[in-house]
């Protein structure tokens, strides 16, 4: 497997496919770098590199008990970068993935960087404070905490029906998606399980936002039941200069998989626009 070491020692597993311009993925929760499938396929068969990451303790990765924060997670990216020298980059990243993108930014900036992409992602900040009053409240985050902790491999197959809005009448569920998700989800360590619900809600992107001067699109569902879209896209997309805002009517959190023809043919026009 391709393997590399991250500052501290941990050994993160990656995925490289293809040549040209590289495009570099970042995963949500509970996920793995399996979840950016049908877009790297995609684009590398159009011509591009591209490269994901199962981030620390998710996918094949070491399940190492510290660094389950957003510093870390965005500083590992940084050693990837670094290591394979990537330059004028693309960064895709969903959920918790594009907080991993914008505090990528915020803390190594853009000299690297060509654009960036936040799907369904996570950023400004998720939990509900006097100053985030749209925010969801900490009793969301407790349960999902106790359900990781009561009986996880049942909490997975529960999590992907709101993931996928499967859960609305009349959906079309794909029962592989569902095993799917629930397999990447068994293969993330118990302590990335838990640890990282407080890395994706509790960290504040706003000012990693701010940073951000390179194009950016911003891609979100208004059917998204894991990160609102009122309180995500819709702010991220004022603080980021110049963003574009592409809201998919109806749709899920999991829409790079539910609609990934869509999310493809959309990711490759802004590539290269």
């Amino acid at each position: 497997m391709t393997i590399f070491r991250a500052r501290d020692g941990t050994e993160i597993y990656y995925k490289d496919w293809g040549v040209g311009q590289p495009v570099v993925f970042s995963h949500g929760w509970p996920l793995s770098a399996d979840a950016f499938e049908d877009q790297m396929f995609f684009l590398a068969s159009s011509g591009y590199r591209c490269i994901a990451h199962d981030r620390r303790g998710h996918g094949r990765s070491s399940q190492s008990w510290d660094g389950n924060d957003m510093d870390t997670y965005a500083d590992d990216l940084a050693t990837l970068v670094e290591m394979l020298d990537l330059k004028d980059a693309i960064h895709v990243g969903h959920s918790t993935g594009g907080g991993e993108v914008a505090r990528y930014v915020g803390r190594h900036g853009t000299r690297r960087v060509a654009k960036t992409v936040l799907i369904g992602a996570i950023p400004p900040v998720m939990l509900k404070s006097g100053a985030n009053p749209g925010g969801l409240p900490i009793q969301v985050f407790d349960g999902l905490r106790a359900g990781v902790q009561a009986d996880r491999s049942q909490f997975w197959k529960d999590l992907s029906l709101p993931f996928y809005s499967y859960n609305r009448p009349g959906a079309t569920i794909s029962e592989g998606v569902r095993e799917s998700f629930w397999l990447q989800g068994m293969m993330a360590g118990f302590p990335a399980s838990y640890f990282c619900i407080k890395a994706f809600s509790e960290t504040d992107f706003t000012q990693d936002l701010k940073k951000i001067n390179v194009p950016t699109l911003i891609l979100h569902g208004d059917d998204d039941q894991i990160v609102p879209i009122a309180d995500s896209a819709l702010l991220s997309s004022q603080i980021v200069k110049g963003a574009k805002l592409v809201v998919y009517e109806g749709a899920p959190h999991g829409l790079c998989t539910t609609l990934k023809d869509r999310v493809n043919a959309e990711l490759l026009a802004f590539i290269k626009a």
